[in-house]
């Protein structure tokens, strides 16, 4: 630390230069900040999915319904410790654009299922004794605006009532919480019961199943076990773990993390060469002051360490502002897309990353120079001079 305000003069000797290439290794990072993000939104936080659950659905395709019978029958097949179900509804509300998930579910074993969604009791209670009852995640009421006891109207797109009538009317009757950054709290949630009973068609039907397993590492066995026991019946099943099934949702638009991760190497191999270049011509222009900083006795570690706490000063405060500035950003201004990316925040991991990567763009850009600096010799340097 003693001699970080030498390395600091160096770094202001050419400030506009030095400013500019602070800002664009900020450029950088922030940008790196953002794609990490838009890649966690993108997998669905597939990395924060239960890894003790299994999601069960008809073997040809999603949309493909299941017999509401088959819960009790899973649940008898060793090592299914619980089942439930859900179902796409797939209606709107207001606009065609507030696309959102509505899933029928039945509330207890739901939310045992998934006790990352927080519920309060009474919350609770409500939606068990309000047959049209609904709850919905933190992000999706405060996006519009609504509370517990409001009336939402949501036009159905698949699912018509008996009367013919498009228009479901549900009553809020709780907002959930999530407990940890990734969960998804853009969910409408309400009863299958009220849902079964009022559909027309398809009664005793559900989309999905999710499974609560005893042992994760058994988990191959386990779908191989729920995948005989429905073979060669009208609705055959396919089995695969809530991590395999959220990630089939995401490479349906593609892979998400070699596109990000071309673009970040693009990005990072050009700061590479400008942060690279700042320090060479730095370390040029001062052969004359490094031959007189040996010739007072500064050894070659110690000029070599000066050159690199140029080096990693530099990375480190443009580095730390971009990742900061986009942490700000992102946590302030969250999802950019209105919704379509429900899970949308700066995993910690993805922080200290970044902090490796300002090290290591540190260390790269500022070594050549450095070690050219610490084999000068002092009748080379002070001749050059």
């Amino acid at each position: 630390m003693k001699y970080l305000h030498l390395v600091w003069s160096n770094l202001r000797r050419k400030k506009t230069r030095t400013v500019l290439t602070i800002l664009s290794i900020l450029v950088a990072f922030l940008l790196f900040g953002y794609l990490v993000t838009i890649d966690q939104a993108m997998a669905m936080g597939v990395s924060l999915v239960g890894e003790d659950r299994l999601v069960v659905r008809h073997k040809v395709s999603l949309i493909q319904l299941l017999p509401a019978s088959y819960e009790a029958r899973m649940e008898e097949i060793e090592g299914v410790d619980d089942a439930t179900h859900a179902t796409w509804f797939g209606g709107i509300y207001q606009d065609p654009k507030n696309f959102f998930q509505q899933s029928p579910v039945k509330p207890d074993e739901y939310l045992a299922m998934y006790p990352e969604f927080l519920l309060s009791e009474e919350e609770r209670n409500g939606w068990l004794n309000t047959r049209t009852g609904a709850v919905v995640g933190r992000t999706l009421a405060d996006k519009f605006g609504w509370k517990v006891g409001d009336k939402v109207p949501i036009r159905a797109t698949i699912w018509r009532q008996k009367d013919g009538s498009a228009t479901w009317t549900f009553d809020i009757v709780g907002i959930y919480d999530g407990e940890d950054p990734g969960t998804d709290t853009t969910q409408f949630l309400f009863r299958y019961d009220y849902f079964d009973e009022a559909r027309a068609g398809a009664y005793g039907q559900v989309g999905w199943y999710i499974l609560r397993i005893v042992d994760p590492e058994r988990a191959a066995a386990v779908a191989e076990a729920i995948d005989a026991e429905f073979a060669n019946s009208p609705a055959e099943t396919r089995t695969e773990t809530e991590l395999a099934f959220l990630q089939g949702f995401a490479k349906q638009i593609g892979n998400v993390g070699k596109i990000l991760l071309a673009v970040l190497s693009a990005v990072f191999f050009t700061i590479l060469l400008v942060a690279g270049n700042t320090m060479a011509q730095a370390v040029r222009e001062r052969t004359e002051e490094i031959g007189v900083l040996k010739a007072m006795g500064y050894s070659n570690r110690q000029v070599l360490g000066l050159v690199l706490g140029e080096s990693f000063l530099m990375a480190v405060v443009g580095g730390g502002l971009g990742l900061g500035l986009a942490w700000l950003l992102i946590t302030a201004g969250g999802d950019p897309t209105g919704g379509a990316l429900p899970i949308f925040y700066l995993p910690k991991e993805n922080l200290v990353t970044g902090a490796l990567l300002m090290l290591a763009l540190g260390f790269v850009t500022g070594i050549v120079p450095a070690l050219q600096a610490m084999r000068l010799s002092v009748s080379d340097a002070l001749r050059r001079g």
